[in-house]
């Protein structure tokens, strides 16, 4: 694909998951389609439901100056704090040159890199790890494992992490959610659910006291073993942080957008 493409799908696939995930911890979320803007903005205390994005192709940099200031005029407004995920090769040359300065007269500072990645990579082969047994999230005892096994990785207190999926029925029912156990500890875990015709791969993380044991390659396999057995679908895409990113080239994602997210600054 050609890369104004891959970021357009990517792009658009944030904007798809994350209208079911915000729905689904409250009905009542900020999900809007403004000109220019995708708000899926859950307002709970896990900051990667509390979403904005800029959606338009070949953003000049004076359109990128006013979509940055009405984006930390909504993040401003919101109650807990989140991220605008900005996929960098949506903006003109000029526009990007210029990003660092728009930003920051924004109120905004950049929080950490992230990279959109895809493949028509499915099916893949049944996974298989000498340490770990896989076990599908089902209940809300194992759900809470998901959600207090992103939160260690991802440095957040374990309640942000259980307000940003615990309870929910659709993590249970729809989502293939999976953990690693190794000795019936979970270790790790991943899952994927449609979106529009894709797999997506969300919420990877692995016990930051068990990294590089090959568990979160293993577990990401696992979930996107059982999600394309499930739906039959043939592409997976995902959005990856740095710590994450060696992972899904050797599954056979091909990175394509480079993203950025931005935080309101102190």
């Amino acid at each position: 694909m050609h890369a104004l493409t891959d970021s357009v799908e990517s792009m658009e696939q944030l904007a798809t998951v994350w209208r079911l995930m915000v729905l689904d911890r409250d009905p009542r979320a900020d999900v809007r389609d403004l000109p220019g803007i995708a708000v899926r903005w859950a307002d709970c205390r896990f900051a990667f439901w509390n979403c904005l994005t800029l959606t338009e192709t070949g953003t000049g940099p004076g359109l990128l100056r006013r979509r940055l200031d009405e984006a930390a005029r909504i993040m401003r407004a919101k109650r807990h704090p989140g991220f605008l995920w900005l996929f960098e090769d949506l903006l003109s040359d000029e526009a990007r040159a210029g990003l660092a300065g728009a930003a920051a007269r924004a109120g905004l500072v950049h929080a950490f890199p992230g990279t959109g990645m895809a493949g028509d990579i499915l099916p893949v082969p049944e996974p298989s790890h000498p340490e770990l047994t896989f076990v599908r999230v089902r209940d809300d005892e194992l759900l809470r494992a998901y959600a207090d096994l992103n939160s260690r990785a991802y440095g957040f207190p374990s309640q942000d992490g259980r307000d940003g999926i615990g309870g929910s029925s659709l993590w249970k029912e729809r989502v293939h959610a999976w953990l690693g156990l190794c000795d019936g500890v979970p270790v790790t875990c991943a899952a994927t659910v449609e979106a529009d015709g894709r797999l997506f791969v969300a919420l990877v993380a692995t016990d930051p006291g068990r990294q590089r044991r090959g568990y979160g390659e293993a577990v990401t396999r696992k979930a996107l073993y059982e999600g394309a057995r499930a739906t039959g679908l043939t592409r997976a895409t995902l959005h990856a942080t740095a710590a994450g990113a060696p992972v899904y080239p050797r599954i056979g994602f091909e990175p394509n957008s480079p993203i950025g997210f931005y935080a309101l600054a102190d």
